[in-house]
């Protein structure tokens, strides 16, 4: 069961590995990103952060979106972690158990708005973002931490 899909930068760190997994149950993380499968170096930084007694898998965008899609993933209390906006999108659409994603890290770019301290987003991500509540009804929340009150981006 999918638990929370998150949008953060810095993937795996130490407030998504003590606050959030301890939070929402999680027994298991997937970093969904097609950049770090490949790079043995990040891969290895990324389990520095792992809780203990939590399974980290790192998985393309495909391969995720294949094994939630398969029910791979229904045996565990699932954390999503994905580095962008566009893997978020490409993981909810294609993906039908997905129903919330929570923004938690986007750094901000030149000509993006600024929604928080934590996050920046384009004009072209807040509409497609925003497309994805109009056309899955997907609950889309900025919030750093479970005990933040959650800001929905609607």
């Amino acid at each position: 069961m999918i638990k929370l899909m998150r949008v953060d930068h810095r993937l795996l760190h130490g407030q998504v590995a003590m606050s959030w997994t301890q939070s929402i149950g999680t027994d298991c993380i997937l970093i969904a990103n097609d950049s770090v499968v490949q790079d043995d170096m990040r891969k290895t930084t990324l389990k520095i952060a792992k809780p203990y007694g939590c399974k980290l898998v790192f998985k393309s965008i495909s391969d995720s979106i294949e094994a939630i899609n398969t029910g791979k993933t229904d045996n565990y209390n699932l954390l999503i972690i994905v580095e962008s906006i566009k893997d978020a999108i490409k993981l909810t659409r294609e993906a039908d158990t997905i129903k919330s994603i929570n923004l938690g890290g986007i750094k901000f770019r030149e000509g993006a708005k600024v929604f928080s301290n934590t996050i920046s987003l384009m004009p072209e991500e807040v509409e497609q973002l925003l497309q994805l509540i109009i056309d899955k009804g997907i609950e889309i929340e900025i919030r750093q931490i479970p005990s933040d009150k959650k800001v929905f981006i609607k």
